[in-house]
């Protein structure tokens, strides 16, 4: 009887440690689908965001390195503002992609580089470049870099408003959340730096 006992007992036990062998190693596979699951949803989401963030660069590269060049009057500087900017964007798409923000965003990026750099650059410095081509959409070459170079003439903040209203289309209430400044500085400002223009290009000159 003792035999029989001590056998029953000892099947109980390699048949408990074998069930429980059973279902450590399906606890382990389910923690790995659910790991892997994980896993996989991070690496979708990746892609969805590289994707999305492409597709924006491409539809806004061009503009926005335009409107870098009429800040900065100098085509290698613009490109290296559109990288870091959109270096900037990239680290925040999360964020500003569900807001639909990202275009103002992208701006808000571009005038805070410019002047950050304006600050540290003297305010008498002009910077001399060869003029990009198709830089501004319409209009003669002549004028284009006429244009350029009355822009370099005015303000920082004057040029801002004038590139993001005219140059980038953008309403008031836009440029004003942009810049971070009220609507009525917007109209200001853009009052003020198109009679500037006017009287470094002429009467002619219209902006649309």
């Amino acid at each position: 009887m003792r035999s029989g006992e001590q056998a029953g007992e000892r099947g109980g036990e390699w048949g408990d440690e074998r069930a429980g062998e059973r279902g450590n190693e399906r606890s382990g596979e389910q923690a790995g689908e659910r790991a892997g699951g994980r896993g996989g949803g991070r690496r979708r989401a990746v892609v969805v965001r590289d994707a999305e963030f492409t597709a924006f660069v491409e539809a806004s590269g061009t503009r926005l390195r335009r409107a870098a060049y009429l800040m900065c009057r100098d085509w290698h500087l613009a490109e290296d503002l559109a990288q870091h900017t959109f270096a900037k964007v990239y680290a925040s798409w999360e964020r500003i992609r569900d807001g639909g923000s990202v275009d103002a965003y992208s701006r808000r990026v571009l005038m805070n580089l410019v002047f950050d750099r304006q600050g540290r650059c003297s305010s008498s410095e002009v910077v001399l470049a060869e003029m990009p081509e198709h830089a501004a959409d319409g209009g003669t070459p002549e004028l284009r870099l006429a244009l350029v170079d009355a822009l370099a003439r005015l303000s920082v903040e004057d040029r801002a408003v004038l590139v993001l209203r005219h140059a980038e289309d953008h309403s008031v209430e836009t440029v004003a959340s942009i810049l971070g400044v009220s609507a009525s500085v917007v109209k200001m400002r853009n009052a003020r730096a198109l009679t500037r223009l006017r009287s470094l290009l002429g009467e002619d000159f219209l902006v649309h």
